[in-house]
């Protein structure tokens, strides 16, 4: 048996793993880390590779490991220089800086010694602790158990790019989907679909392959704001206001309310429009409601049937679903335990981040009680605070 599991692999799972670990609450033999992939982090580096994003968003002392200096102590003690590795007045490190550390933080601490590649399908509560049933069917025993799933498996997908992905297939692609093609193979001009910062990072990249043949189509003007929401959500300022709160439909709506949803950082506005000023990427708005594809083309119609665009190849970057992530099994699990939930149907947590006897969240299924920040890297650093320091 071992005396923790962790399923979900990404940043939070990883972050959690770590501060375990390091604060020896546990030994790498004896922590199973299950994720659907053979490798930790491999969707945040997927995902942010497709988009070419060259630097985060957030600053420098967010990461995955213990230290809140440790991403700037490998730097200096590396051979990668200041001047590259960190961007802006808040230092905010370039991806690569990034990954490299964590790489760093995998190696350190032996995580891929407790890797277990697998989709997990159910979960159930034993005498002594949890068992978890993986699809392939393997089963293993666990102590203590910690839910890091994300929403990333749930793609956002606009009803109208169904319906015409549907009627046409390999004309219309979520950015974020593993069977997304090489751009090469896709057809062009190319239309992206949205306004936030995945967009931007799409269209720059995008740009710069097929100058000229790209446009950003969205139906709100640009949100400006450095971070995805206040940084007074870091700590006690905004946090202690929101865990006073006994209602969680009001603790849902704060979440709404901070989060600044589909925002670009200025630096990064300023970029997009020099491209567009250069002419070599174009800029429309309006908001879909109806394609088709005539003679060859794509054609976009909004809610009076008038066109709006003309393209090859969409590219949707319109993120994810809100619901609950891994509901398909997390389902099952509330509704056996009869664990609690808000009406939004998101856990119900302590606030050491306890969802039951020996069960912990962190990441999307924390957010009621950690607050806008918990799907985030400051996040998932809380989260695992939060519970290292309550075991």
């Amino acid at each position: 048996m071992y005396k923790w599991a962790i399923i979900g692999g990404g940043i939070q799972g990883v972050a959690l793993a770590a501060f375990l670990l390091k604060a020896g609450k546990t030994r790498v033999e004896d922590l199973a880390i299950i994720d659907r992939y053979d490798e930790p982090l491999a969707n945040w580096k997927r995902n942010t590779k497709v988009i070419s994003m060259p630097y985060l968003r957030s600053p420098f002392v967010h990461h995955l490991d213990v230290d809140p200096f440790s991403l700037r102590s490998f730097v200096n003690e590396g051979i990668n220089s200041q001047s590259t590795a960190f961007f802006g007045q808040y230092k905010r490190p370039s991806l690569d800086i990034f990954n490299d550390h964590c790489e760093h933080l995998v190696n350190e601490v032996s995580i891929k010694e407790a890797w277990i590649q697998g989709d997990v399908k159910g979960v159930v509560k034993t005498d002594t602790g949890w068992k978890i049933h993986l699809k392939n069917g393997c089963e293993m025993d666990c102590h203590k158990l910690a839910l890091a799933i994300g929403i990333g498996e749930q793609l956002n997908w606009p009803e109208w790019a169904v319906e015409l992905s549907s009627r046409y297939p390999r004309c219309v692609y979520h950015i974020f989907d593993e069977s997304l093609p090489e751009f090469v193979e896709m057809k062009r001009p190319i239309t992206i679909i949205g306004g936030g910062i995945t967009s931007i990072h799409l269209a720059l990249k995008l740009s710069d392959l097929y100058s000229n043949q790209v446009t950003l189509l969205k139906r709100h003007p640009f949100r400006i704001s450095n971070f995805d929401s206040d940084p007074g959500w870091l700590g006690p300022k905004y946090q202690k206001a929101f865990r006073s709160l006994e209602s969680y439909e009001k603790r849902r709506k704060e979440i709404i309310k901070a989060r600044n949803k589909g925002s670009v950082p200025h630096d990064l506005y300023i970029k997009l429009l020099n491209r567009v000023k250069n002419g070599v990427l174009a800029i429309e708005d309006g908001e879909v409601v109806r394609g088709d594809v005539i003679e060859g083309s794509i054609h976009l119609f909004d809610k009076d049937n008038k066109p709006i665009a003309q393209t090859g190849t969409l590219l949707l970057a319109t993120g994810y679903l809100p619901s609950l992530p891994g509901s398909q099994w997390i389902k099952s699990m509330i509704e056996t335990l009869e664990l609690p939930c808000a009406e939004c149907g998101y856990p119900i947590v302590s606030k050491t981040l306890q969802w039951g006897p020996n069960l912990y969240v962190t990441g999307a299924l924390a957010e009621l009680e950690v607050g806008p920040i918990a799907r985030n890297i400051s996040g998932a650093r809380q989260a695992a605070d939060l519970i290292v320091k309550h075991i």
